[in-house]
């Protein structure tokens, strides 16, 4: 699921500008040895590209970086959408625990508030501390063009008036609000930008985040042209961006990886809620490739006759009954009823009004179609390593503490499951 569109704040460019030198002058050189610079670690998200999407043959630098690294399949946390994975990723703790449990949700604690993909108020997000904030505190500088979270002041507090002013709270030394409209092109200019600041404050963990696999994925489908042209795209932008690293002269550790993958949804694969409950006992917060909902007030016994027993194509359970290898149904966000349908079918309020395909994600995170994408290339790590099959990406979270060199805050990730990937 891709970002809604807010306005671009604050993308610093540097710019060098060269001396013009006198007809009569002549070049002088330089015997200062060129800056030997250590590793940075650069996080990239491809937000819902599918692992088998290397296998279509227009991504020559991804699957280089892949063979002369180490590629894996991941799985997502649940649900596999886009703002809990990428939160997943960078704090190491499934939605259940970090708070950001969906990309629409609401909390008791807030009443008549909802929270959306538009939402940078701590309140929200102020549950996990991501790694950004954790590195900034040890002291190393950090820089995202986009990641969901990046602009929030972590641990911050908004104010409730006009103009809701943050206070405290901390963000990457440089960040930059989201932009759909900010090209490729240029938010890897930006990452190669930062990189080329003087090194005291240069950072040393940069995020990156691509959406246009995603965008393409949701509108025409994951088999679809498009979202192989898509794909070859953004390829060509990891080309430029390894292309410029080189001619800096700045090794990096790449972390390539997707929040989740696509699969084909269509309006003929539908499950009406309507059709199996009265509409007067519930209240929708989400739907789509799952449903959350809360009974009305008084309706909950007429709501659980209907919802709890068998379906086809959906199961439904009370939130404190949604199966234990989710890991999901703990954290007081999740509504008080849970649907989720087969993959490829669709939960909505009512039977569709036109006909439609295109692809979603958010169905079950051991579903093939929603595995996740996971290269590691760089002088840090073991091209010999094999990751352990359908490795968590909360596992992510450790391997890039690692790499900063930093403690990382408890989570739910492994330590061991990527440790073997870093030499030693």
């Amino acid at each position: 699921m891709f970002f809604r569109r807010f306005s671009f704040a604050g993308l610093l460019l540097l710019q060098v500008l060269g001396g013009c030198a006198r007809p009569d002058e002549r070049p002088v050189s330089s015997s200062a040895p060129a800056e030997r610079r250590e590793p940075v670690t650069i996080l990239i998200s491809i937000d819902g590209f599918r692992p088998d999407y290397l296998k279509r043959g227009v991504t020559p630098h991804l699957s280089a970086l892949a063979a002369s690294g180490v590629e894996a399949a991941m799985r997502p946390s649940f649900p596999t959408k886009t703002f809990p994975n990428h939160w997943a990723i960078v704090t190491g703790q499934r939605p259940d625990r970090s708070g950001i449990v969906a990309n629409r949700m609401e909390d008791t604690a807030r009443p008549g508030e909802t929270f959306t993909m538009a939402t940078d108020d701590p309140f929200w997000w102020n549950g996990a501390e991501p790694i950004w904030v954790t590195a900034e505190k040890a002291g190393v500088r950090t820089g995202t063009l986009f990641w969901p979270g990046s602009n929030v002041a972590w641990g911050g507090t908004e104010a409730a008036e006009w103009p809701h002013r943050i206070s405290g709270g901390t963000r990457p030394g440089d960040w930059a609000q989201f932009n759909q409209e900010i090209s490729g092109t240029q938010r890897v200019n930006g990452v190669l930008d930062l990189l080329r600041r003087p090194a005291a404050i240069r950072p040393r963990f940069l995020t990156l985040y691509f959406d246009a696999v995603d965008t393409a994925g949701h509108a025409a489908g994951p088999e679809a042209a498009e979202t192989t042209q898509a794909a070859a795209e953004i390829d060509g932008e990891i080309g430029m961006l390894v292309d410029g690293l080189e001619a800096m002269g700045q090794p990096a550790n790449l972390v390539i990886l997707s929040d989740h993958g696509m699969a084909q949804k269509s309006s003929e694969r539908v499950v009406a809620l309507d059709k199996v409950a009265d509409p007067a006992d519930y209240r929708i917060v989400e739907s789509g490739p799952y449903a959350s909902l809360a009974a009305q007030p008084g309706h909950e016994a007429a709501l659980e006759t209907d919802l709890l027993k068998p379906h086809a194509h959906m199961q439904c359970w009370r939130k404190s009954a949604i199966p234990a290898r989710f890991h999901y149904g703990a954290h007081p966000r999740i509504p008080p009823y849970f649907c989720l349908a087969e993959t490829g079918w669709m939960i909505q309020p009512s039977g569709p009004v036109k006909p439609f395909v295109g692809g979603d994600h958010g169905w079950d995170n051991q579903a093939p179609e929603m595995q996740a994408l996971f290269i590691a290339n760089g002088p840090a790590f073991d091209r010999g390593f094999t990751p352990p099959s359908g490795f968590d990406n909360v596992d992510i979270y450790p391997l890039l503490a690692t790499l900063l060199g930093i403690a990382p805050r408890p989570g739910d990730g492994n330590s061991a499951t990527l440790a073997g990937l870093v030499r030693h």
